[in-house]
């Protein structure tokens, strides 16, 4: 049937993420004021039918996208078998990420208020307010980005930025821009998150993805309704974090590694979690230097270095203060359902000691340890020529988010973009594509976490992972066993 084809999910895909779209309008995260008229609370009626649309329509997206990356495995797997494998999957990905992103392009916040945040923070910066020091609420009703903090959600409201200074500079140009309206700020910070897409997008094609070639990467990547649904639809800054490592990663393994840190850099003045990159291109500048202590302490040294000093120049520049490297542990304070080792410590808390809080930071320190361990285990394994190290690093960012004391649904993406970089076709990129389209349901349109949609999450992972039980993707060496080679730190056969 034509449906099942690559045309056919392709405009299936599009029809559901217009429905998407539509529904946000009636029951997307709309402002509590500022809405132009365009983006207005609706009553109870209309904003369950919308919430229905956009849910219907968030299927639809799902079931395309899924169909599509089948039609790619057996291209894929038709290429190692040494036959000729169906074009038409293969090149329209492009197109097709087009065609499924164009109706969220002005379509009001959706699954998260986070936006409201990041324009009343850059309108903190411009009003000369310490935004790492209090929360959008301190911003008054005259004050520029006044109508976003009115719909800044809940616990949020009263939280320090946990941003790095670039990302805040730009949130302040974009507050500028627009004079802090909501609606031309929104769609000014989606003008960033295109530009994150865009960015990654092409990090991703230059990385290859391994086995199985650019399309599969791009499918998991950037066509993943994870990333549209909630970088491009919610305009999170994680796209911008993701397109600046992945683009400093390229750079690296093509030998140009200063200028890599430097992006890498850039992007830990957006969101911490960048930093984990520096090890692995450490690991790459190492084994180009000819391995041993000498190469080891260059590659351990000198990445970090570098993008020490662009974050260090970058918050001089942006006049925000060191504050943001005090403000990373805040986010840690707001208990998140999908946290691991947060609903373990609260379970042991609430057992065993009558102040749940202490056994709960404590699992939660734990966990970040964990995490650290696994992370070195990774890089050494990378280190050895064992493992390809941009894969390294898309494992240890699934590592670091597994373990972290907070986690939202949108947080699986920083290693799902790189491990899809790097070896899509395998186990690895076979279970975070369940995972991305389980989780993309856990945040209804309006940005809460309803039960329903932990109910949904789970019967898509539980249905996704006895399908991957069933019919696993194997790709050989698209795992990153190797062998790898000296110069680059890459697979051989990359």
């Amino acid at each position: 049937m034509w449906v099942f084809s690559a045309s056919g999910c392709r405009w299936l895909g599009a029809g559901g993420s217009l429905a998407v779209a539509v529904g946000g309008w009636f029951a997307g995260t709309l402002p509590a004021r500022g809405g132009w008229g365009l983006w207005e609370r609706h009553g109870p009626a209309p904003t369950a039918a919308g919430a229905l649309l956009a849910y219907l329509g968030l299927t639809l997206l799902v079931a395309a996208w899924g169909r599509y990356g089948v039609l790619l495995v057996r291209g894929a797997g038709a290429a190692r078998d040494g036959e000729s494998p169906d074009p038409g999957a293969r090149d329209g990905v492009l197109a097709t990420l087009v065609c499924w992103t164009v109706p969220l392009l002005l379509a009001p916040p959706l699954h998260s208020a986070d936006v409201y945040s990041y324009i009343a923070q850059g309108a903190m910066v411009l009003e000369g307010h310490d935004v790492y020091g209090a929360g959008p609420s301190v911003l008054g009703p005259g004050d520029l980005g006044a109508e976003a903090a009115a719909s800044v959600g809940g616990h949020w409201t009263d939280t320090p930025a946990p941003y790095g200074p670039a990302f805040l500079l730009l949130a302040a140009a974009v507050v500028k821009l627009t004079g802090g309206a909501v609606v031309p700020a929104v769609l000014g910070m989606r003008l960033i998150a295109l530009g994150a897409l865009a960015l990654t997008a092409w990090a991703v094609r230059g990385l290859g993805g391994g086995p199985g070639g650019r399309a599969g990467a791009l499918w998991l990547a950037v066509l993943n309704p994870l990333f549209l649904i909630h970088v491009v639809g919610g305009t999170h800054n994680d796209g911008l974090m993701i397109g600046l490592v992945l683009a400093g990663v390229l750079l690296a393994t093509r030998g140009r590694w200063v200028l890599g840190c430097v992006l890498v850099g850039l992007a830990l003045t957006v969101k911490s979690p960048a930093a984990v990159a520096l090890l692995f291109i450490g690991v790459m500048v190492a084994r180009r230097a000819g391995g041993g202590a000498r190469g080891a302490v260059k590659g351990l040294v000198l990445p970090g270095a570098v993008a020490g000093a662009v974050a260090a120049g970058a918050t001089v520049l942006a006049g925000t203060g060191f504050g943001w490297l005090r403000t990373q542990s805040v986010a840690g304070t707001i208990h998140t359902a999908l946290s691991v080792t947060s609903d373990l410590g609260l379970g042991l808390g609430l057992l065993l000691a009558d102040d749940p809080d202490p056994v709960k930071d404590l699992v939660q320190k734990l966990g970040l340890a964990a995490a650290l361990v696994l992370i070195a285990l990774l890089a050494w394994r990378s280190w050895r020529g064992l493992l390809d190290p941009v894969l390294g690093l898309g494992l240890s960012l699934v590592a670091l988010v597994a373990l972290s004391p907070m986690v939202q649904p949108w947080y699986l993406l920083w290693g799902t973009a790189v491990v899809a970089s790097a070896a899509w076709y395998g186990r690895a990129g076979q279970v975070l594509a369940v995972l991305s389209a389980a989780l993309v349901y856990e945040t209804a349109p309006s940005g809460r976490t309803p039960w329903y949609g932990f109910v949904l999450a789970g019967a898509v992972a539980a249905l996704g992972l006895l399908w991957a039980r069933r019919d696993p993707w194997r790709a050989g060496a698209g795992e990153g066993a190797g062998p790898v080679g000296a110069a680059t730190g890459r697979p051989a056969s990359s």
